[in-house]
């Protein structure tokens, strides 16, 4: 028997965008705008700040265990138990937690070919057989995953919205999907964008689907803005709640971390400052890719996603921007290398990237 499981050998590991520090290495140039990672340009709520600063000073201290200060917050602003709740480093940490506590020796996972890159690790690095299956017009082909379904099926992933395309799943066809799926498989429902698909009318906000087998995952790294100190939160029945914290690494998320979250559920003002900058940015960009002739993809996130005619074109269109000073994504990672996202920034970095972008084409 090997040391190093097989799978685990020819395992992809997860590829970050560009860092900010990585283009000023590779480029040479001081100033750059970082639109690459779907991060908030405003960065994080001063509350958040604040609150950081007050528990620094208690960092040779272990947090709360399982974060039950928190857990209680979000149980009350979604009207909920404390026990329906529950926190990781990240929503990769829950999906990691979700799979060491659920996944048997046969079972098998479904989920889309293109989607969230972070979700295909953990699944790949599980062992366990996972179907993949490809994407209809760059949204989920919920028909084809319900055809998949066997009976060792066990985890149905969907993120809705999906990252990186940002399309998103209607109300009428989750709906309609869930009707196929059996109650021992676990569907889990990663909202890491639910903050900006909730204005759209046919957007099926998870919180009004709590099914025994479904598990809702959302982030403070998105519009909260925390990315760099990982937190994420989970909704899900008692049941499943209860076995997970039994399995989760204690002491996750970390004490700073649990006090920015905190302190950034009680600045709405900051939250609704967020989503205005996004949805002026959002139109704006699309303004111009429509002024330009570059196809994208209707977005409700943080982001857009560009269709170039070929990878080659992409790849020229993502150096040229490079040397511009502006760090975007183009999407091998996820199999769409003729693809590239593109984050929303502050004003006067879409502006930035938009010049950039109508010189170089």
């Amino acid at each position: 028997m090997p040391l190093v499981p097989s799978y685990i050998k020819n395992l992809t590991s997860y590829k970050p965008g560009k860092s900010i520090s990585e283009a000023k290495s590779e480029i040479g140039i001081k100033n750059f705008i970082k639109l690459a990672s779907n991060e908030n340009p405003l960065g994080p709520s001063p509350k958040s700040i604040d609150a950081i600063r007050k528990v620094e000073l208690e960092i040779h201290r272990y947090p709360d265990a399982t974060g039950l200060k928190l857990r209680k917050k979000l149980a009350s602003l979604y009207k909920i138990k404390t026990e329906n709740v529950i926190l990781g480093a990240g929503s990769e940490g829950i999906m990691s937690t979700i799979m060491r506590t659920f996944l048997l020796n046969d079972d098998e996972l479904i989920s889309a070919s293109n989607s969230f890159i972070g979700f295909k690790v953990l699944a790949n690095a599980s062992g366990r057989k996972v179907h993949w299956v490809p994407m209809n017009n760059n949204r989920y082909d919920l028909k084809r995953i319900s055809n998949k379904i066997n009976d060792y099926t066990k985890i149905i992933y969907i993120a809705n919205p999906d990252n990186p395309t940002g399309s998103y799943i209607t109300k009428s066809e989750f709906d309609e999907f869930y009707k196929s799926v059996p109650d021992r498989v676990l569907i889990i429902l990663d909202e890491a964008y639910f903050e900006y698909a909730q204005i759209l009318k046919t957007y099926p906000n998870s919180m009004n689907y709590r099914y025994n087998n479904v598990i809702t995952l959302r982030t403070f790294s998105k519009v909260y803005g925390l990315a760099g100190i990982r937190i994420g939160y989970g909704f899900a029945d008692q049941i499943l709640i209860d076995s997970l914290i039994k399995v989760k690494v204690p002491f996750e998320p970390s004490l700073l971390a649990q006090s920015a979250a905190y302190a950034a559920l009680d600045d709405q003002k900051f939250l609704k400052k967020s989503l205005e900058v996004n949805l002026k940015g959002i139109k704006y960009l699309e303004h111009i890719f429509l002024k330009l002739g570059i196809h994208y993809i209707p977005s409700a996130t943080n982001f857009i996603t560009t269709i170039w005619p070929s990878e080659k074109i992409a790849s020229k269109i993502t150096r040229d921007l490079l040397k511009n000073g502006i760090i975007v994504r183009q999407l091998n990672a996820f199999g769409f290398p003729n693809y590239i996202r593109v984050s929303i920034g502050l004003e006067k970095e879409n502006i930035n990237f938009a010049n950039s972008l109508k010189k170089i084409l």
